[in-house]
């Protein structure tokens, strides 16, 4: 079957559409600042909106249905179209030198990975900062997703689109049409943004920071609006909190939120996933604060004012928060983990790849995936036995299609090697051993702060311009979870059928 190339270029161009509109709203705001910049992201928006509504017009005739590959072409092609159009604010602001600083940190912000080459955050223009959280935003749910909404207006069926967009194990639907899906995660996903954006208004940050931050934070994105990222507040523990409640919240499915809204908390309470991923959170938290209270020194890596309420609350604050921020692969920092102790730096590496769960915003390779991992790793030892016995692996009391397992496995295997890949890639450029593997690790898993050079404290101002590329790319594999990228790699998957 040859592909319908008009419907891909249709779509991208509806995608340029959205971008364009984010960037006007991103002028607005750089003319309520004044920040002498509102013309140019005006610009900015005004060409991306032209060459969208150019793309659209060129290719309305198209053919309505959409297959899977097609589906996958849009998703992996779309994340590339957005991050180039969205360098433009950057770079007619001059905000950002030169294209390859404004790609990585454009794509940085669409992946939600939140590396940044930004040395002097704070003398960003306002507008421009907007757009860089605003690429959080939009890149946390997925443009696909909203896009997929209002796919109904186009007379475009969705459902290829969401299966590329989520290819994970599990794949959980509020209702039987996937735009109507769309609309409740996205209403969801909006609404606690708001909800995030008053609470920290009304616990001490000014309007501007509060929004920044909360599509920072509902994005697992870690875009700061200050140098010192969420460590300017160490003397504000409230807000840290406030953080903390909603990159957990994040970092959890949103389905969960929605049974939550509708009532049926037995939902919630039964799901394995969550069980796990709350576990996971409160017995690494443990460890981290008790090694913290007895072992390190908080003052030392912490940026400033460590503590407030007292030692034992201090260091329970920067462990909760450091453990979220991994887990949940969003990036913000109080405290330099790496000054801890050499096995809190270890133990911060390892968690970079446990990831949120599926159905979050967050990266990495998903609580689920590692829940299914670790119970059919039990049941070999039960096969080994009983070799002839039928024992299905199962997840919330039901049996897994054994391609699911398959699936899960293959993705694990293939994350590992990407993570070698790219650590030897980047050794190529002369990064030391220990900047090289937390550059993969991060890059990958779209955390943000890595290891050594271009640890928390630290940002990537100093990674050479072709490892700036490569980053991209393993930004861009890790944030639509490897298969949706690498399949269009295969020669089978050009082959006309």
């Amino acid at each position: 079957m040859k592909l319908n190339y008009k419907i891909i270029f249709h779509f991208l161009g509806l995608l340029l559409l959205f971008n364009g509109g984010f960037m006007l709203l991103s002028a607005l705001v750089s003319l309520i600042y004044e920040d002498a910049v509102a013309f140019r992201i005006f610009l900015a928006g005004l060409l991306t909106l032209v060459v969208g509504v150019i793309g659209m017009l060129f290719t309305r005739n198209h053919k309505k249905e959409m297959n899977k590959r097609e589906g996958y072409i849009v998703v992996a092609f779309g994340w590339v179209i957005m991050s180039l159009s969205g360098t433009l604010p950057y770079l007619l602001t001059e905000s950002i030198p030169g294209f390859t600083n404004a790609f990585f940190e454009t794509m940085s912000g669409y992946t939600t990975t939140g590396a940044s080459i930004l040395n002097d955050i704070e003398a960003v223009p306002k507008g421009v900062l907007f757009w860089r959280s605003t690429t959080h935003w939009i890149g946390g749910m997925g443009i696909i997703v909203l896009a997929i909404a209002i796919l109904p207006l186009l007379g475009i069926g969705g459902m290829q689109l969401f299966a590329a967009e989520a290819p994970g194990p599990s794949a959980d639907k509020l209702h039987p049409r996937i735009t109507d899906t769309a609309k409740r995660l996205w209403l969801i996903y909006f609404g606690y943004t708001v909800a995030e954006t008053l609470l920290l208004k009304l616990a001490g940050m000014s309007f501007f920071d509060a929004i920044n931050h909360s599509m920072a934070t509902l994005s697992t994105g870690g875009f700061s609006t200050k140098n010192a990222s969420v460590a300017y507040w160490n003397s504000q523990p409230i807000i840290q909190y406030i953080i903390i409640l909603f990159m957990f919240l994040a970092g959890s499915n949103f389905v969960l939120s929605y049974f939550a809204f509708k009532g049926k908390v037995q939902k919630i309470i039964k799901d394995e996933e969550f069980k796990l991923y709350f576990r996971f959170v409160l017995v690494f938290t443990i460890i981290a604060a008790l090694i913290i209270y007895f072992r390190a020194d908080v003052s030392i890596s912490s940026i400033a004012h460590p503590m407030v309420w007292g030692e034992g609350e201090s260091a329970f604050r920067h462990s909760l928060f450091q453990v979220l921020t991994v887990i949940t692969t969003t990036g913000f920092i109080t405290a330099d983990y790496t000054l801890w102790t050499p096995f809190l730096t270890v133990f911060f590496f390892g968690i970079m790849f446990l990831g949120g769960s599926a159905g979050s915003t967050s990266g990495g390779v998903k609580v689920v995936r590692h829940l299914i991992l670790i119970k059919n790793g039990f049941l070999e030892f039960k096969r080994t036995l009983h070799p002839n016995a039928i024992v299905p692996v199962r997840y919330n009391k039901k049996a897994i299609n054994r391609f699911i397992v398959f699936n899960v496995l293959a993705f694990f295997i293939l994350y590992m090697l990407s993570f070698i890949i790219g650590a030897l890639v980047f050794s190529m450029f002369d990064i030391d051993f220990t900047s090289a593997i937390g550059l993969s690790a991060s890059s990958l898993g779209n955390i943000g702060p890595a290891l050594g050079n271009f640890g928390p404290v630290n940002n990537y101002a100093a990674l050479p311009l072709l490892a700036q590329w490569w980053a991209s790319f393993l930004m861009l594999i890790g944030r639509l979870e490897l298969f949706t990228v690498l399949i269009l790699f295969t020669p089978f998957f050009w082959r006309n059928r």
